[in-house]
């Protein structure tokens, strides 16, 4: 039986090669340590959801060509660069079940390393004079970095509305996807309103992906077994949100002065989880993720296309059923 990633990939399996080569070109150094670590870096690949997204979007109006290629390299070696440089802020020593750059090579190389990636993103583009899709992705890395500043500011006083909580989302998490889908469809078409019609798709898919991220902390049925990662982190998510909001002041004030230990016991942990699920967290995230979903698909039925959405459209399917 043929996995649902496999079968997103099969369409574009030789396309994806190509990329991977190409993004490989892209980040070798005649610096040895630096070529060391790039190609650390190009093995420990993921899902490759970025690259997929770049390539299916530009498939949608057109045939997939070198800009497409570039663009999706752009994509990879700007949000690798932010990883790196996360990895150094969260102190982070370990990302896919690797070791991450800055417990491998220390907190220097690592900043470092970063911004090379980013150079070579931005060289990448202005020597091609790809300047359409270096905006969309500039404007993406720009919303990223106030949506992580504003989730700081807001996890010192725990203040997080459930409008505040969307915005951080869109801004963190869903620019990104949205700037693959627009930089993907820019690659094979011109028109400014499709392009804007698939970065709003791209953006519902995106704050869908991020819900389900919160889930998983707190291991419903569909996704395993509890972690309290985001608990221990302070970083009040949707399912928190909505507990918060509908409880009493007794209930909120003893859950929000676990919430503020920098050292939480497992037992409190729990705590937490128990309450949130006891208060409909679970089943109200979910609810907000399928609307997204929906919200996505059809953005998508109405975009007009010269090749099949279905694509796509399980892919936006696999966001919401991802096991990790």
């Amino acid at each position: 039986m043929v996995s649902i990633l496999a079968y997103i990939k099969s369409p574009i399996e030789a396309e994806l090669k190509i990329f991977e080569e190409r993004f490989k070109d892209s980040v070798k150094s005649k610096v040895p340590l630096l070529d060391t670590i790039m190609n650390y870096i190009v093995k420990r690949k993921g899902k490759q959801m970025r690259p997929l997204l770049v390539l299916h979007c530009a498939k949608l109006f057109g045939e997939i060509n070198e800009k497409t290629y570039r663009g999706a390299a752009l994509v990879e070696l700007l949000h690798t660069a932010t990883l790196v440089h996360d990895d150094v802020v969260d102190e982070a020593y370990t990302r896919r079940g690797f070791f991450s750059i800055n417990a491998l090579w220390k907190n220097k190389v690592a900043v470092l390393v970063g911004d090379y990636l980013l150079s070579k993103g931005l060289l990448l583009s202005l020597r091609n004079k790809d300047f359409r899709s270096l905006e969309i992705l500039s404007t993406a890395v720009e919303q990223m970095s106030e949506g992580e500043l504003l989730q700081m500011e807001k996890a010192r006083k725990l203040d997080i509305t459930e409008e505040v909580y969307f915005d951080i989302i869109t801004k963190k998490t869903a620019s990104l996807l949205a700037s693959c889908c627009g930089i993907g469809a820019h690659s094979t078409q011109e028109d400014e309103q499709t392009l804007s019609d698939i970065i709003a798709m791209g953006e519902a898919i995106g704050i869908a992906f991020q819900i389900k991220d919160d889930l998983f902390d707190y291991g419903d049925n569909k996704v395993g077994k509890p972690t309290g990662i985001d608990i221990v982190e302070k970083k009040m998510t949707l399912p928190l949100i909505y507990a918060l909001n509908n409880c009493d002041k007794s209930e909120k004030r003893s859950i929000l002065k676990i919430i503020k230990k920098d050292k939480k016991s497992k037992n409190q942990i729990q705590e937490v989880i128990d309450f949130v699920k006891q208060k409909g967290g679970i089943e109200y995230a979910q609810k907000r993720m399928i609307e997204y979903k929906t919200k996505s698909e059809n953005m998508l039925s109405n975009i007009t296309t010269i090749s099949s959405t279905d694509y796509i459209a399980t892919l936006i399917d696999y966001v919401i059923e991802r096991k990790k």
